[in-house]
């Protein structure tokens, strides 16, 4: 029981989603380690079934990898609908319990249940439900942690996978994060373990412990977050701002690693357009125009830049922010093929929809309207434009931080 006056909050957290929803498709699957991966040339595993993980594959392993951990594992490449469609309906699930929902990822929630709590028996009595409601619909495992703000929540759901229900305590958290190592707190990556371990920081107790000042003087700002971290304290709210599209959003943007690495000035362009349509037709729909376009390039060797150009308008035509982008390659002297792309808009306003003095404006805006509502009713890339039969279809397994509502207060 979480004490009077404290936050009640949840992490949803699907078990190997991906793998489970194509176990769950295809029964031959069941109880066989699989492999989820994408079918262009890069394709990676994306998420392996626990079977296939009990024999050493891990996320982010290549197919070479994977065989060689696990010679029977069932590669499958992954449906996005599927996996959007059923992000979609879970969260009409956790809505049922509160308004305060933050769909973190594609498979990953946060629920603020402080104020509701108490119609549905206690937080664990919702966990529970909401558990059974996933298996009977899906049939697929959720494991869900509870704790008293969504740092700690993330941490006793992960280490309560999987199919797990736990909930922990401001009391209790001090004790397990005692000689808990640093890299299983969220936020702490495996670079940040190291550069701790090198000062003789092994666990969050003795980050807790850390004088500020030398967290400080170490790291900068995130000094004392970090030690916050390590003593259990997070005042990040539930944000539930996207789901119920309000929120402040900075920018929106695109990024692609493509299929096979690019030089040529026209395949350069099919791309970047592609991108363009993106992010103009995502600004479009959530009524915004941006000043700023900015470009990412990653080159073969992984070496990653943005450049960005400011307009004199705001805009969210497509073709405007394609020809811009376009503008800032050209700029470039490219050292080595590209690997990845990247678009986004910023320096946002509201698009009120003001009918322009120029009739060829307004065309164009009808034009743009039009095609947006032939992909919004039929899929996104039913309409587009000529130069797209360049490009190789990417047919990579969707982002984990896809979300299936709003944008951003980011990058996209």
């Amino acid at each position: 029981m979480m004490p009077s006056g404290m936050k009640i909050i949840m992490l949803i957290d699907m078990d190997a989603y991906f793998a489970s929803i194509e176990q769950k498709s295809n029964p031959h699957l069941l109880g066989k380690p699989i492999g989820v991966i994408g079918s262009n040339k890069r394709t990676i595993i994306t998420t392996a079934s626990y079977e296939a993980r009990t024999r050493g594959v891990k996320t982010g392993m290549n197919i070479y990898e994977a065989k060689a951990a696990c010679p029977e594992i069932i590669l499958v490449v992954g449906n996005n609908r599927k996996y959007t469609y059923t992000c979609s309906e879970l969260s009409r699930i956790y809505m049922k319990y509160t308004p305060d929902v933050e769909v973190y990822s594609v498979d990953e929630a946060f629920l603020d249940v402080t104020d509701t709590q108490h119609l549905f028996g206690g937080a664990m009595r919702i966990g529970a439900e909401i558990k059974s409601e996933i298996k009977k619909l899906f049939g697929i495992n959720a494991t869900i942690g509870i704790s008293y703000n969504k740092l700690m929540a993330k941490l006793v759901s992960d280490l309560s996978k999987p199919d797990g229900l736990k909930m922990l305590t401001k009391e209790e958290s001090k004790a397990m994060l005692a000689d808990l190592p640093t890299k299983e707190l969220w936020g702490i990556g495996r670079h940040m373990a190291e550069k701790l371990r090198a000062i003789g920081i092994n666990t969050c107790g003795e980050l807790g412990r850390a004088s500020s000042s030398m967290l400080r003087s170490r790291f900068g700002i995130i000094g004392e977050r970090l030690k916050a971290m390590g003593q259990g304290i997070d005042d990040l709210a539930v944000s539930s701002h996207e789901l119920h599209g309000t929120g402040t959003v900075k920018s929106i943007g695109h990024s692609m690693t493509l299929p096979g690495d690019i030089w040529r000035k026209i395949e350069i362009e099919a791309y970047l357009l592609k991108l363009s349509e993106m992010v103009g037709a995502r600004a479009r729909k959530h009524k915004y125009m941006g000043s700023v376009i900015t470009v990412t390039i990653r080159y073969k060797s992984f070496e990653t830049y943005t450049r960005q150009k400011k307009l004199r308008v705001y805009t969210n035509d497509s073709h405007s922010i394609f020809s811009t982008a376009m503008e800032i390659i050209k700029e470039q002297r490219l050292k080595e093929p590209i690997r990845l792309l990247g678009v986004s808009l910023s320096g946002l306003t509201e698009d009120t929809g003001q009918i322009s003095l120029f009739e060829e404006i307004n065309k164009r805006r009808a034009l743009l309207n039009a095609v947006d509502s032939i992909n919004d009713r039929y899929g996104s890339s039913t309409a587009g434009w000529a130069l797209y039969a360049l490009m190789e279809t990417n047919t990579g397994v969707i982002s984990p931080t896809w979300r299936p509502n709003g944008i951003h207060k980011g990058y996209i």
